[in-house]
């Protein structure tokens, strides 16, 4: 349980007036970050400001406008960089190894392509991703496996919802190339000891790649200290806007694997039999990129980064924290994963005694409460689990006691509506 400190210091957020939608309509109760956050009005704003003042494309003209757009996207790469500590020795941020891709879910996609090409997978090798993936994180590895005759294996969870040593040990050996696991689970909230998977990845001489669509919005993540040498995020769940998404790695690593797409911009020369490919991150950035959205983007890191990433990781916990306490009380709902809500980052999904979720969701949002309710992209886990589907509550920093608070009575009121008391 927080104490009274604690409890006054999420009673209100001073965060939502920078958002418009929750500022314009005090009424939502928005607890659905884990999908997509609420946009600040500083990425808002950015977005029309490229649009009218430097709206050119990048990389494809010598004139004013079309230089300025290039540049803004360069900084982006720089700014995204040094958020998630690719950076050299001398602290300097590596923008070449950031990759702008659409989403999350399109980054690894290009990597479940083009890495099997490069560490020679084949029949008898081992892909090992854990039970809790997100879909975007298993289908694009089952490909690669039907495509290679290598075998896809999964690390289980305890009764804890903790992937053990012994489980690494057991499950990553010597024919593992790839291991690929998600950092934060988009349904449970747990935090996945990312650290220990990658050295035991390593050590079995195999490439370690981290889903961090769940853990780079609320942490404080350093990818030389996670020790992966790939790492996939999306800007949408930041702040940033939707269609934009990010994938991180190893300079030696892009450098080997083969283009994704093809077509303008990723090519240094074209002949009508041949091709030439430009250097990363160039390579894998075929067509138009959304330059508006990558500034945007940039303005996105801008803003949390004046909050500051601590600041932000200290009050979301309070909040998963009072959300996981509060849904513990009522005697008719049941989490579905820890039941410490200092195990949550954002995200805590659970069900209401006979009442399907989707139920719950409807009548919830009668009340202007928002909450997912499904599968969450994350079939196998659930099935796993023994659950068809399941409710999930997610909480950001712009979250409040108060929220957290409409949302137990909306629960009472769903209870009322089918029980009659």
């Amino acid at each position: 349980m927080l104490t009274s400190e604690q409890l006054a210091a999420i009673e209100a957020s001073p965060y939502k007036a920078d958002f418009p939608l929750l500022a314009q309509h005090p009424e939502v109760v928005f607890l659905d970050s884990a999908a997509t956050a609420q946009r600040p009005e500083a990425v808002l704003a950015a977005e029309r400001t490229f649009y009218e003042t430097m709206n050119a494309n990048p990389l494809r003209g010598l004139y004013r406008l079309s230089v300025e757009a290039t540049a803004s996207i360069e900084q982006a790469r720089n700014h995204i960089a040094s958020f998630i500590g690719a950076v050299d020795a001398a602290g300097k941020p590596q923008g070449s190894e950031i990759v702008f891709t659409r989403n999350a879910s399109e980054s690894l996609n290009l990597v479940a392509r083009t890495l099997p090409q490069v560490v020679g997978l084949g029949p008898g090798d081992d892909v090992v991703i854990s039970i809790m993936e997100h879909h975007s994180n298993i289908i694009p590895w089952q490909q690669a496996c039907a495509a290679t005759g290598a075998n896809l294996v999964y690390l289980r969870l305890d009764d804890d919802y903790t992937i053990t040593p012994a489980e690494m040990e057991a499950k990553i050996g010597p024919r593992a190339k790839i291991v690929s696991v998600t950092h934060v689970s988009n349904v449970l909230g747990v935090e996945n000891d990312i650290a220990s998977i990658a050295a035991r990845a390593h050590e079995m001489g195999a490439t370690m790649v981290v889903d961090g669509a769940q853990s780079v919005p609320h942490l404080s993540v350093d990818v030389r200290q996670l020790g992966c040498d790939l790492l996939a995020f999306s800007a949408h769940k930041m702040g940033g806007p939707m269609g934009i998404g990010v994938l991180w790695g190893k300079a030696e690593l892009l450098d080997a694997m083969p283009p994704f797409l093809t077509g303008g911009e990723m090519i240094d020369s074209v002949t009508e039999t041949d091709a030439v490919w430009a250097p990363v991150p160039q390579k894998f950035e075929a067509g138009t990129q959304d330059a508006a959205g990558s500034y945007a983007f940039d303005a996105a890191l801008g803003y949390l980064q004046g909050l500051g990433m601590g600041q932000i990781e200290q009050r979301e916990r309070l909040l998963a924290t009072y959300l996981a306490d509060q849904l513990s009380q009522l005697d008719f709902v049941r989490i579905v994963g820890p039941a410490d809500g200092t195990r949550h980052i954002g995200a805590v999904a659970f069900n209401v005694e006979g009442i399907h979720p989707h139920d719950v969701a409807s009548i919830l949002d009668m009340s202007d409460v928002c909450i997912r309710a499904g599968h969450h992209c994350a079939q196998p886990l659930l099935a796993y689990l023994g659950e068809s589907s399941t409710c999930r509550a997610s909480v950001a920093f712009y979250n409040d006691k108060q929220d957290i608070d409409a949302l137990v009575e909306g629960l009472k009121t769903v209870w009322q509506v089918f029980n009659g008391r």
